[in-house]
């Protein structure tokens, strides 16, 4: 594996995303306090029903990515041009179709913003947001492009630095304006300063890709045609669990309501975004791993990379819990907090959800998501069911449980038994035991948590003492598992080792040529 490229990867990613969040925060802030508590949560609502208008995106990404790894292993430039062409004239028209599908949803936009109550319009506001995500679709094939050829830190560079941009012209216009039109006017601004940036990198390292006619021939496209449908079902899953929860909360309950919850949901993904990067920047690195075809290797650093997922998950998910209230109070004002169940059936959820990471990762490098494509379809109808149905008998707390349900009882069955049998070759009987085990056990420390924590008049002397309550109880599970688990100490050996010489490469400085050695080159030039 490039592990010089992954640590660069991670490092720039990192660095990048925390100047992201911070603003992210402050944005919240001036939007709820200048505009109003609705107005977050009518953000979210746009964010969703988008997200939802994204099954037009069928999931090609994904399927042509896992096409371009192989030839680019191979230098097969003729290949990776038609396949580039493939994607670029597909997302142009899936680009035209959410913008469409957008225009035919606006007249319902009252109906799912329940007890909407601020002056600026609706339909101006949604329009200028999907015009936004619809112009991300006349560039996304270069940016994919980038990606697969494992230089994820330029595209995460060009992304961050518009969205300081973008955030900080968003502060502006909140203090000076306080308006709404103008907020989310910026993301088109910030997204056409992407696309030019994007356009102008391509142009001068990927020229011999992007200026070709090449077409894709017919095995090839039955293969992407195939990934593609795979990833289609994968996507409507997708939607039908991540963006159809947050209209139920906004159409059901109140957008209001839907502004509190998205304040902690932006909290926990902010969160998981940072985690991600841990994963995301090795995903194109182990899409060229899996396309060497050594089993054994793949399954050695799914090993040790899910050990690396719950140890990520299960500190920082206990501190999330812990001082969650905290943060929103500090951050925001204390009528914005939502008590200790919401918090504890989020964190729950979200730490299932986050466990399905290394999977999900392993799925999409060796390309199994097509044997698994009903899965999502199924998980999708039962979470919407399952939602609608307790919003009524429990509210909003119903919603995040029927999550819950379908992750547990469809995903972490299905995930592994398909890359299990399909990528690794084996049983997953033993991933099953380790791994409902491992949920039990985070199971267990939550609720100690929960009982541990103190209450203070000062939110400072809380979050700090809270927070370090569920720092000492993450170690006690780390440090059981350590002592009576051989496969968990060894990997968990790993991971220090990983960290540690990651650390060390980072800060390592190349080694000055001698005299000599200069001299020698200089005679070899001449």
């Amino acid at each position: 594996m490039d592990k010089k490229k992954s640590i660069l990867n991670i490092s720039i990613a990192i660095l990048t995303k925390i100047i992201v969040l911070i603003l992210a925060f402050l944005v919240r802030k001036y939007l709820i306090n200048y505009v109003g508590e609705d107005a977050a949560g009518v953000y979210s609502l746009y964010t969703s029903i988008v997200g939802f208008l994204a099954v037009a995106d069928l999931g090609i990404g994904t399927a042509i990515n896992f096409s371009l790894y192989k030839p680019i292993l191979e230098g097969n430039k003729q290949k990776i041009a038609a396949l580039y062409n493939l994607y670029k004239k597909t997302y142009l028209i899936i680009g035209a179709i959410i913008l469409g599908a957008g225009l035919l949803v606006m007249p319902a936009l009252p109906i799912l913003a329940k007890d909407y109550n601020s002056n600026f319009n609706l339909y101006l506001t949604f329009a200028i947001f999907l015009s936004s995500v619809a112009l991300n679709y006349v560039y996304s094939s270069k940016t994919s492009l980038i990606n697969a050829y494992k230089n994820n830190y330029i595209t995460t560079l060009f992304n961050s630095i518009i969205i300081i941009i973008r955030r900080a012209l968003q502060i502006v216009v909140l203090i000076v304006w306080r308006s709404f039109e103008l907020y989310v006017t910026a993301e088109v601004v910030g997204t056409f300063v992407e696309w030019l940036l994007t356009e102008l990198y391509t142009r001068k390292h990927h020229k011999d890709v992007i200026f070709t006619n090449e077409k894709v021939d017919v095995s090839t496209k039955k293969e992407v045609l195939k990934n593609t449908k795979a990833m289609f079902m994968h996507k409507i899953g997708a939607i039908l669990v991540n963006t159809a929860d947050s209209i139920i909360i906004s159409a059901f309950i109140s957008v209001v309501v839907l502004g509190k919850y998205s304040n902690y949901v932006l909290i926990v993904t902010a969160m998981i975004s940072v985690l991600n990067l841990f994963f995301s920047p090795l995903t194109a690195i182990i899409g060229h791993l899996c396309a060497e075809g050594n089993i054994e290797e793949e399954k050695k650093y799914f090993r040790f990379m899910y050990f690396l997922n719950f140890v990520l998950g299960l500190v920082f998910f206990l501190g999330y819990y812990a001082i969650i209230d905290n943060i929103v109070a500090i951050w925001l004002k204390p009528d914005l907090v939502m008590g200790k169940t919401v918090p504890l059936i989020i964190t729950i959820n979200y730490f299932i959800q986050f466990m399905r990471q290394t999977t999900l990762l392993f799925r999409d490098a060796t390309g199994t998501f097509y044997n698994d494509r009903w899965k999502p379809v199924l998980e999708g109808v039962i979470n919407v069911g399952l939602s609608i149905a307790f919003v009524y008998w429990i509210g909003l707390v119903g919603v995040i449980v029927a999550t819950i349900i379908t992750n547990i009882f469809i995903c972490h069955i299905i995930d592994p038994l398909v890359l299990y049998k399909y990528g690794f070759k084996q049983k997953p009987t033993k991933y099953y035991l380790l791994n409902y085990g491992l949920i039990l056990v985070f199971g267990a420390a939550l609720t100690a948590t929960h009982f541990l924590l103190q209450n203070y008049n000062s939110e400072w002397k809380e979050l700090f003492v809270n927070g370090s309550i569920s720092i000492a109880v993450s170690l006690i599970p780390i440090i059981a598992l350590f002592a009576i688990s051989k496969t968990f100490r060894t990997n968990t050996i790993k991971l220090f080792r990983y960290f540690n010489n990651s650390i060390k490469k980072l800060f390592k400085k190349k080694p000055a040529k001698s005299t000599d050695a200069t001299e020698s080159e200089n005679k070899n030039k001449q």
